[in-house]
């Protein structure tokens, strides 16, 4: 450390090293090398002085006075040799201006306080000692002048305290401030390492948030749109094999599947309208923050929307039987109160029937069963026991509802795509505290044919993420008889009551 309470090799303001040798900047130089000089020519003329009042050789006082006033040139490196070399040339009444900047200097240094201490103390004695000797000389010199005796010892301490306290006492002032702006300046620098820590760490939170969002949102037009596409293909398949045999049935097909397409399309145009409108207000500036939900939300609604219309326009006619089971929705019977509410909140378990329906309505032979109740009958038969079990109406959170909905929907898919041909059985378990669902499915029948879905791989994927989620448990596997189930226990979560 220099002097000044400096780093060597680093400036005031932690700015590299400029000047030369232990010098943090050139004007320190120049102002040490101004001091030194200055102190070289009263050490000089007090030299000569000294020399002929001890009636040595002037050229040993002028000897004297060159080695010892250029050491201030060094007072930032070794501030005590410099008040060393002051105390020692005292007896020969020179080094005035060495003292007081080398005191200073050794006041503002890092230098312990107990050696300035020692140093100062030093200094005062040496400075009361050669000041009580030359002004006894003088007031005895004086014939006429009769002082008090504590005349002298007053003013040689007087003068030792003056030519002492005041450099000390500012050096301490300067070191205490220097320290105290080193701290602020460490604690700035500590903060502004924080901020950039928690803005790194807000970054990677925002960026796992649109990863998140990103997820959910494949997750969201898998389920909406993929179902619904894979039974438009199943169902174009079977058109194709009964096209010649039953042209009426064939051209009721058609007319699902075009149905079915127009949805989709509605679908997905809902969707995409939603990401580009939140990528327009992100090319303006405004925060999207809301586009995600708005994306789940019209996922959910025009999934319903679509149940609703196919529902509405449900053929009479005995043919078009599976037509009307295709399509998703609420039946006659279905309640209505609060649609826009459970719209918004998407799928519910009252919509499995229809679900299943839909399968059953593509040729698969699928069975629907519930075990178990919650706090009302959790599934009752249709009228004289004729049609599937009807699940009872909204007992649980949205999201565990609509989990188990999205579950039973791609394990579906996944039987029509993988297991053509294959009989199902879907299975909805009310148990204390959680609610399970398995879908399995048997092995796939050799004489059925393969409408060719290509499969992304998701589907397992997104179900277990919907479920884990949640907190729940999802496990998935081949079974012993060749075929595959789905099964997942979430946790059974009430709606919120308002």
């Amino acid at each position: 450390m220099t002097a000044t309470g400096a780093s060597e090799g680093v400036g005031a303001r932690g700015a590299p090293v400029e000047g030369p040798w232990w010098w943090a900047r050139r004007r320190s130089a120049v102002l040490d090398v101004f001091l030194a000089a200055a102190s070289a020519a009263e050490c000089v003329g007090e030299g000569i002085s000294s020399a002929h009042e001890a009636q040595v050789p002037v050229l040993l006082g002028v000897v004297l006075g060159l080695l010892a006033g250029p050491v201030l040139l060094v007072r930032r490196r070794w501030p005590v040799v410099v008040v060393l070399v002051s105390i020692a040339v005292m007896p020969a009444e020179m080094g005035g201006l060495l003292s007081v900047v080398g005191l200073y200097t050794l006041a503002a240094s890092d230098v312990p306080r107990r050696i300035t201490a020692l140093l100062a103390g030093m200094t005062v004695a040496g400075t009361l000692v050669t000041t009580f000797l030359s002004l006894r000389e003088d007031v005895a010199a004086q014939h006429d002048f009769h002082p008090p005796m504590w005349f002298v010892p007053l003013m040689a301490l007087a003068v030792g305290l003056v030519l002492t306290a005041p450099p000390v006492l500012w050096g301490l002032y300067i070191a205490a401030r220097r320290r105290l702006v080193e701290s602020l300046r460490e604690r700035a620098d500590g903060l502004e390492r924080e901020l950039s820590l928690l803005a790194d760490r807000a970054e990677e939170r925002a960026e796992w948030a649109r990863n998140e969002e990103r997820t959910r949102i494949a997750r969201e037009m898998h389920d909406v749109v993929a179902h619904r596409v894979s039974l438009m293909v199943v169902h174009a398949a079977a058109l194709q094999a009964v096209a010649l045999k039953d042209p009426e049935k064939a051209s009721k097909n058609a007319g699902l599947v075009g149905d079915m397409g127009r949805q989709a399309l509605t679908e997905l145009r809902e969707m995409l309208g939603v990401l580009r409108t939140a990528d327009g207000a992100a090319g303006r500036g405004a925060a999207p923050s809301g586009a995600p939900e708005r994306l789940a939300a019209v996922a959910s609604q025009a999934g319903a929307k679509a149940t609703g219309q196919v529902r509405g326009a449900e053929p009479s006619a005995e043919g078009a039987s599976a037509s009307s089971a295709v399509a998703a929705g609420s039946g006659p019977g279905a309640p209505v109160s609060g649609a826009g509410d459970a719209d918004a909140e998407g799928p519910c378990l009252t919509e499995l029937a229809d679900l299943v329906g839909q399968s059953r309505a593509a040729g698969m032979t699928v069975e629907l069963t519930v075990d178990g109740s919650a706090e009302e009958p959790a599934a009752e038969d249709g009228p004289a026991g004729e049609g599937p079990p009807v699940v009872a109406g909204r007992r649980y959170a949205a999201r565990v509802e609509r989990t188990v909905y999205r579950v039973v929907q791609e394990a579906l898919t996944n039987v029509h795509k993988h297991a053509p041909g294959a009989r199902a059985r879907v299975r909805l378990a009310h148990r204390d505290g959680e609610l399970a669902v398995q879908v399995e499915n048997g092995p796939c029948e050799g004489g059925a044919a393969d409408a060719g879905l290509p499969s992304g791989g998701n589907g397992l994927v997104g179900m277990r993420e919907r479920v884990t989620a949640l907190g729940g448990v999802f496990v998935s596997g081949p079974t012993e008889a060749g075929g595959f189930r789905v099964s997942a226990v979430l946790p059974a979560a009430r709606p919120a009551i308002d």
